[in-house]
Formats: C-alpha cells, sequence, structure tokens
C-alpha cells in the first residue's frame, strides 16, 4: 500500500484487507486513489500491483451554520403589510442538504414572518407597526436540516415617522452682552422640542439672516459672537432662529432672539490734540494759567465722565498743577529758566468707569526769559601765568563770564575795577580780552590781583584775577659779605662740637626760577668750612674742635648758571671757657628777634657795652642769643655776654656778673644811645622767690647747652652758648649741718682785723672798727686789704657814721666827672651811682655835695635792678631832690 503520512487507510499484510486506519470526512476528503503492491516471499521476490480509488459516502454529521450570528434592521413605523426586512442566510457542510428558516421567539404579536428564499431565510411585515408600542424587536431565527439546526438574532428598530414639527418655548428671547466680550463668547443657547425621535427630532438651528457679529451652532443652538462688539456702534440686535428636524420631510420652527449689547468702560477718553504747547515768564506768580487741555469719551454715563490728572506723569517736579474738571494747567511756584528751560509735561484724562481708563498727553511748557541773573564768572579767583617781559600789547589771558540769561538779557560788558593802578592791564570791554599795557618784571612785582567786573545791567558780579608771573633769569644772584661766629664752648661733654649743617651761604637770586651753585674761590685752603655746592650747606671742619681762637677770611661766590656775584665770609672762632660763663650776665633787648639782632645791630651793640664798660670792643664776648619765652606775646631777645677787664700784669681777668649787672644798668641810656636798641631791667634772681627753707641760703646757679643749632640772618651765623637758670641751698653764715641746726662761731678767725672787735650775733658777726677806721661789715670772704683799715680822704663812696650830725658838720666829696650826664631819670636813663650793698650798717647816714646843670638826674640807685620792688633811689626830679623807695610790689616818693 502505497501511503503518505496521516493516510486514513491501512492494509494487513497477509489477508490483503484494507482498513480504515484513522476517521474520515467527507467534507474535508471525499474521494481517495491510491496503489497496492503484492509481493511473494520467493528469491527473488515477486510483486504485482493494482489500482484502488475509495469514495466516502456523506452522512448527516454537520450542522447548518449562520453566516453571521447577529443582524440589525431598521423599519420605519409607516412601513406597508409584506415590507422585505432582510435576508438572514446559513450554510450547511453536508450533501444535499436542505436548509429551512423559522422565527423561532421574539415575534411579539407576529409582526414578522420569515420564508425560505434562493437559500436563505426572507423575513418581512406582516402586520404593520406602531412606534409607539414596540420601538424594537429582537428575533431568534432558526435554520434546519431536518436534523440538526442553528440560530442567529435578527434586531429591528422600528423607526419614528416625522409626524411632529419642533417647537421653540418662546416666539421672542431677550439677552444682555458686554460690549467688551471676547469672540467665541456664548450669548445664549436657544432650544426647540421635537416629540418625534431619531433624525425626526434631531433638530438643526440656523440663522434666517446673515449677521456678522454671531454665529449659531446647528447641533446645539448656541448663540456665540464671532466679532467684536461696540457698544458705541450698535446697541443691539435681532436675529431670527430656525429650529429644522431632520425627518422626512422635515419640519421647522422659527424665534426671534434680541440682544442687547450692555455698555463697559472699553473707551479710554481722546484728547483733541495729540500733544499741547505753552509758554509762560519765568517770573510770573505761582497759579498763573499757562494752558488748557481737553479730552472726550465715547462711553456713556460714569464710563465717559472725564477729569484732568499729573498723577502718574510728569508735572515738571511739583513746578505745575492741572484743574481736575476744566484742564487748565497753571504754575505752582516760581520757575527758574536757567534752571529748567522746557518742561516736558505727562499729564492724564481720567474716566470714571471701573476700572478706569486713562490716557496721556505730553504737554511742552516753554519758561521765557527775565532778566533775573547776573553773569557768572567760570570761577571766583582767576590764576593766570605770564612770562616776564613780555611784549606790551600781549594779550595775557581771556576772561569771560556767562550768563543764564538768554538772549539781550545775556550781553556781558566787562571792566576792571580794582587792582589796576598804576593802569598795567587792559580787559576788553566785550571779548573780556586782557591786554597787558606795560613792562612786566618779575622781580619789581611778581603778581598782580585785580578785580574784574561782568555787567548785564543792572546785574554785575566780580571775580579776582592773579596774574602770576614766571621768572627769567634775567637777575644775577645777590651775596652780601657775611660772618660765621662760632662760640665753641670747651666742655668734658662729649658730641658739643656742631658736626652736622650749620647752616648755608645767605646767597639770594630775586630769579626764583633758578638753580645756584656755590664755591669757596680763596682763604679755604685748609678746608676749615665744608660747603655743599649744590645747596649752599655749611659744615665746621672737626679740625676746629679745639680751644684755640680763630679768624679766617675767605671769598665765596655763588652762580646761576649765568651770572655769578662774590662776597666776604669771615670765620671767627671765640673759645668759650667756664671762667667766661660764670662771670657773664644776660641782658634784655625789648622788641627785638634774633634776626634782627644778627644784623649791624650786633656791632653797635658790642660798640655799646665797650664804651659803658671802658674796654675795647673785642674784649666783649657775647656768646648767647635766645628770644624769652616766658613773656607771652611781648617781643624780648635774651642777650648773654661776659667782658674781660682792661689788660693787667695779673693776666686776664673778667668783670664780675655784680659789677656788669650794675655798670650796665646804671648807665642804660648810653648803651640805648649808641647801640640803638632798648635795654629793659634785668629779671630777678631765681632766689628772690626764697625757694630754701630753714633760713638756708639760696646761691643762684648757671649751667650751658652747648647742643643748640647756629642761628641765622642774611650776614651772621651765629652759634649760641644757652644758659640754663638753676639753684643751689646753703646754710646761711654761723650754721653748718645737713638742716642747718649746727651754730659756728665766726669771730674765731678774728676777721676783722687787729683794728677792730669781730661781736658774734645770730647767723654772723659784726666789726666795730675803732677809731679812724671802717670796713664792711660783716667782712666778706676774700679780702683784697684788710678790714676795720684808715679811711681814705676825699673818700668816693659816702662817709658811714655812726649817728647822722647836720650836714654842715660833714666836709662832703664832690660828686666825680663821670657821674654827670645829661640826662639820666630813674626810668632808664643816664649814669648813676651804685651802691653796691656797701650801705647796709645800720644807723648810718650818707652824705653828699654835687653840682649838675640838669633839672632831672638820679643820683644814687641801691637794690633790686628792675625798677619795680626792693629798690631806694635817689633822684632829682624838677630841680628837686627825691627819695624813691620800695620795700615790695609797690613805690614810694618822699621829698624833703
Amino acid at each position: 500500500l502505497e501511503t503518505g503520512a496521516g493516510f486514513p487507510f491501512a492494509i494487513n499484510n497477509s489477508t490483503g484487507w484494507i482498513v480504515v486506519a484513522s476517521e474520515l470526512d467527507r467534507e474535508a476528503v471525499d474521494f481517495y486513489s491510491f496503489g497496492v503492491e503484492a509481493q511473494d516471499q520467493g528469491n527473488p521476490p515477486m510483486a504485482s500491483s493494482a489500482s484502488v480509488s475509495v469514495t466516502v459516502l456523506d452522512v448527516n454529521d454537520n450542522s447548518p451554520e449562520f453566516t453571521q450570528r447577529e443582524y440589525g434592521a431598521r423599519l420605519n413605523e409607516d412601513a406597508a403589510v409584506g415590507t422585505s426586512v432582510l435576508t438572514v442566510s446559513a450554510v450547511d457542510r453536508d450533501a444535499n442538504s436542505v436548509i429551512t428558516y423559522q422565527i423561532s421567539s421574539g415575534n411579539t404579536r407576529n409582526r414578522f414572518s420569515i420564508t425560505s428564499q434562493s437559500g436563505g431565510g426572507l423575513i418581512s411585515l406582516a402586520l404593520p407597526l406602531d412606534y409607539k408600542l414596540e420601538r424594537q424587536y429582537l428575533l431568534t431565527i432558526a435554520a434546519s436540516d431536518g436534523t440538526r439546526q442553528d440560530t442567529a438574532q435578527v434586531v429591528i428598530n422600528v423607526t419614528d415617522a416625522n409626524t411632529h414639527r419642533p417647537v421653540f418655548q418662546s416666539s421672542h428671547y431677550t439677552v444682555n452682552i458686554n460690549e467688551d466680550r471676547p469672540v467665541g463668547t456664548t450669548v445664549v443657547v436657544i432650544s426647540a422640542t421635537d416629540e418625534d425621535t431619531g433624525e425626526n427630532a434631531r433638530i438643526t438651528y440656523l440663522m434666517e439672516d446673515s449677521i456678522p457679529q454671531f454665529r449659531i451652532a446647528a447641533e446645539t443652538g448656541a448663540v456665540t459672537t464671532q466679532m467684536e462688539l461696540d457698544y458705541e456702534d450698535q446697541v443691539s440686535y435681532t436675529l431670527a432662529i430656525t429650529a429644522r428636524d431632520n425627518g422626512i420631510p422635515q419640519k421647522s420652527d422659527t424665534t426671534y432672539l434680541e440682544i442687547l449689547v450692555s455698555d463697559v468702560n472699553d473707551n479710554a477718553p481722546q484728547f483733541l490734540r495729540d500733544s499741547y504747547q505753552g509758554s509762560v515768564y519765568e517770573d510770573v506768580p505761582a497759579f498763573t494759567s499757562v494752558l488748557q487741555v481737553s479730552a472726550t469719551d465715547r462711553d456713556s454715563g460714569l464710563n465717559g465722565r472725564v477729569f484732568y490728572t499729573f498723577q502718574g506723569g510728569d508735572d515738571g517736579d511739583g513746578d505745575f498743577i492741572i484743574e481736575s474738571t476744566s484742564g487748565i494747567v497753571r504754575t505752582l511756584r516760581r520757575l527758574d529758566r536757567e534752571n529748567v528751560p522746557l518742561y516736558a509735561l505727562r499729564a492724564f484724562a481720567v474716566d470714571k468707569g471701573v476700572p478706569a481708563k486713562r490716557t496721556p498727553v505730553e504737554i511742552q511748557v516753554t519758561v521765557l526769559d527775565v532778566n533775573d541773573n547776573p553773569p557768572v564768572f567760570e570761577r571766583d579767583e582767576f590764576d593766570i601765568f605770564v612770562e616776564e617781559n613780555s611784549p606790551i600789547g600781549l594779550v595775557v589771558a581771556r576772561i569771560t563770564a556767562t550768563d543764564p540769561d538768554e538772549g539781550t538779557n545775556a550781553q556781558i560788558m566787562y571792566q576792571i575795577v580794582e587792582g589796576n593802578i598804576p593802569e598795567v592791564f587792559q580787559l576788553d570791554i566785550f571779548s573780556g580780552e586782557l591786554t597787558a599795557l606795560a613792562d612786566l618784571d618779575y622781580e619789581s612785582k611778581a603778581e598782580y590781583v585785580m578785580v574784574v567786573q561782568a555787567t548785564s545791567a543792572p546785574l554785575v558780579s566780580r571775580a579776582t584775577v592773579h596774574v602770576r608771573l614766571r621768572d627769567a633769569n634775567d637777575n644775577s644772584p645777590q651775596l652780601k659779605n657775611f660772618e660765621i661766629l662760632f662760640n665753641n664752648y670747651i666742655t668734658n661733654r662729649s658730641g658739643s662740637f656742631p658736626g652736622g649743617v650749620i647752616g648755608r651761604i645767605p646767597a639770594h637770586d630775586p630769579d626764583v626760577s633758578d638753580s645756584l651753585t656755590y664755591a669757596f674761590e680763596q682763604g679755604n685752603e685748609l678746608n676749615l668750612v665744608l660747603l655743599d655746592p649744590h645747596s649752599g650747606d655749611l659744615r665746621l671742619s672737626p679740625a676746629l674742635d679745639n680751644n684755640r681762637p680763630l679768624e679766617a677770611v675767605m671769598r665765596v661766590s655763588v652762580s646761576d648758571g649765568v651770572h655769578s656775584a662774590t662776597a666776604q665770609c669771615t670765620l671767627r672762632v671765640t673759645v668759650i671757657t667756664d671762667e667766661m660763663l660764670s662771670n657773664s650776665i644776660t641782658l634784655r633787648l625789648a622788641d627785638m628777634s634774633q634776626e634782627r639782632f644778627l644784623s649791624p645791630l650786633l656791632s653797635r651793640f658790642l660798640e655799646g657795652v665797650a664804651a659803658v664798660l671802658a674796654t675795647p670792643r673785642h674784649r666783649v664776648v657775647l656768646f648767647n642769643i635766645q628770644t624769652d619765652t616766658d613773656v607771652g606775646t611781648a617781643r624780648i631777645l635774651n642777650v648773654s655776654l661776659s667782658v674781660l677787664l682792661p689788660a693787667s700784669g695779673h693776666g686776664a681777668r673778667f668783670f664780675s656778673s655784680e659789677e656788669l649787672q650794675e655798670r650796665l644798668y646804671l648807665n642804660r641810656s648810653l648803651l640805648a644811645a649808641i647801640s640803638a636798641q632798648r635795654v629793659l631791667p634785668f629779671d630777678d634772681n631765681i632766689c628772690l622767690r626764697e625757694p630754701c627753707e630753714n633760713y638756708m641760703r639760696c646761691v643762684s646757679v648757671l649751667q650751658f647747652d652747648s647742643s643748640a643749632p647756629f642761628l641765622a640772618s642774611d650776614t651772621i651765623l651765629f652759634r649760641p652758648i644757652h644758659p640754663v637758670t638753676g639753684l643751689r641751698c646753703r646754710c646761711p653764715p654761723g650754721f653748718t649741718g645737713d638742716y642747718c641746726e649746727t651754730e659756728i662761731d665766726l669771730c674765731y678767725s678774728s676777721p676783722c682785723g687787729s683794728n677792730g672787735r669781730c661781736r658774734s650775733r645770730e647767723g654772723g658777726y659784726t666789726c666795730e672798727c675803732h677809731e679812724d677806721f671802717t670796713g664792711q661789715s660783716p667782712a666778706p670772704p676774700s679780702l683784697s686789704r684788710p678790714w676795720c683799715h684808715l679811711v681814705p680822704f676825699p673818700f668816693s663812696p659816702p662817709v658811714v657814721i655812726p649817728r647822722c650830725p647836720s650836714p654842715s658838720s660833714l666836709n662832703p666829696a664832690p660828686l666825680q666827672p663821670s657821674m654827670i650826664h645829661p640826662s639820666f631819670p630813674l626810668g632808664g636813663h643816664g649814669r648813676a651811682l651804685g651802691a653796691g650793698g656797701r650801705w647796709a650798717e645800720p644807723g648810718t647816714c650818707p652824705h653828699a655835695r654835687f653840682a649838675t646843670k640838669e633839672r632831672d638826674g638820679l643820683l644814687l640807685y641801691n637794690g633790686r635792678f628792675n625798677e619795680k620792688h626792693d629798690f631806694v633811689a635817689l633822684e632829682i626830679v624838677g630841680e628837686q631832690v627825691q627819695l624813691t623807695f620800695s620795700a615790695g610790689t609797690g613805690t614810694a616818693p618822699a621829698a624833703p
């Protein structure tokens, strides 16, 4: 048997029977053809074949099957009986099968029937329909081959017939809409009703007239805007709206819709002009009317009522206001054209709608000028620099002012009103050009100060003009002969020698821009003075640090590169010793300064001192010049000096401080006449304040500072030695011990000599001289002759006697010639006899005869040299002898 996979037949190998091996399906394969082979078992085997055909016979093993499980149909209720509704179809796979159809269920009141036709089942209307009773039928259709059957569902929808028309609820509708509603806003939904159903009841809406502002939704009846509405253009619309059903034939109804447009504030006020211009004088009073603005509003009611404001705009920083109802713009305060010549204001027209609409407008106000501003210079002071020797007629500057006013109010005229005498400059009245009319010489006048005036009648302003000349090298350096006075104080202290700059060569060049160079031409071969050639600074050579005086004459030159000058420099080195300083005094010169004194006045002062002391000038040593700082604003100069006694066999000695003080004080008038300087009374000794306690005696102690710098003038460089006053407390005579508590016998050493008796007393002793002997009591510590010595006759000092007899019993001495002077009052003029303390013996009476041609004079003075207190003076006042004394701070005269 020749078979393939899935072949439904099999053959018995032994018997040759062909049997069914698997299930047969005629509907799948209804005929089989195959070959059969018979073979023996011989060798070789022999075989024979045959063809076999098998026809599969049909049996009813398949049910009919509808081509679709559910059918649907629509049938109008007014369909005629016998109307075919639809055809259902079923298929049976068996051969020669006959299918019959029938309605098995759902045929309410047998409204439908079914007949077999062309292998299908035709459903027809058997009885009239009524939509109001049944609107749908669900039929079950059975298809049968006699044995087997299948079913399908048929849905028949009964449709309504268009028996009613659409109906609106009202024949007229009225609605309101605000004009500012956006496009697409639904105004109203208009609806109609139709008692039909389905398509007959489906209504379509439409507008009979084409109004472009609105449209209606065909399905919903919603009326919407399709353009912007404007109350100001049209306040209402009437629309004819038709509702039409979709029945056959169509039926419809029409209604009228009135749409009222409501006004909203959708229009801003509009000004009558795009901008406004006005003008006003700057000096008008406040609240002056400038111009009026006006605006309208198309809205109605409050939406169209307009008022005016600057709020939110520009009122010129508060310079203007606007009346809210009239729109009149007014000034609020005084204006200033020079500050703001043009105002760009911004006002608003505002309606009273909610929200309010506002429209801006630009207002230009021009401020007209009045002459209310004076000319203004660029600055209050002008600095103008001009080269000296510039040609006459040169325009040195252009001085102008500006006037904030305009037009004729800003015309300016110039003139010089001060400082041009003599007339050196000329100022052009219109241009302000400043012209030189004379030669300009820096050395004659380096600066001209003038006041110029700018006039814009009647207003004026002034400025100060400084014309400063620039120096040119047209002058030679100036150099005077000068001295270097070096007081070399020899002390044990190191570093007292001035090693730094002591000053500079006192050269001067009237040309301030010149640079000077300095040099020694001759006389300084030993380099005693060291010179900086660029600055002119001077230093002393360390070789001068010795105890030898020196005088050297040198020649100095100074050059500005074009011109030069020479002068003599004298170096004087004076050795200052402690003995010289201990025998020195300090004079006080009134109305004097250091620089002024370091001049020919110094030489005259030394000549005056030498004349008073009857000694050569070179023996007067001046070692200090110092401004008195304890006298407030008074200009007093302290001058310290010592004087060598005339040469004698005993070597060089100095006048004592006491003698210098007395002689110079009592001959101040002579000193003043020669030196041309006023000498003041001596300052009080520091010990006069009685600083010591327990009756200790105060001793003034002078110390000296050699570190002071050189003083300089234009002719002298002076090295001062400053005195520093101190004090020391010592026990009074007759006492000793740490606190002066132990008394000693001062007569133990016979201080009175052999011609007198020493008597001890508290704090000292007294000498009682024998007859014809006299002496100072108590005796000084160093005696130049024995005390209680013979009295010479005639005597220079007045006679000291224990009592005061009548003058006729005395033989007075004549007044010495040196005591006669044309004028010597107590106020500081003249020469007189100083008692010098030799009149201190209690109970003695001085007597003297004198002759004079003067009406006033000073005969005798004893006490402190300040003419203030603690003194006694015998004077001639108006040809009368007068005794003046002071025992404290006041003075009292006593006439005979």
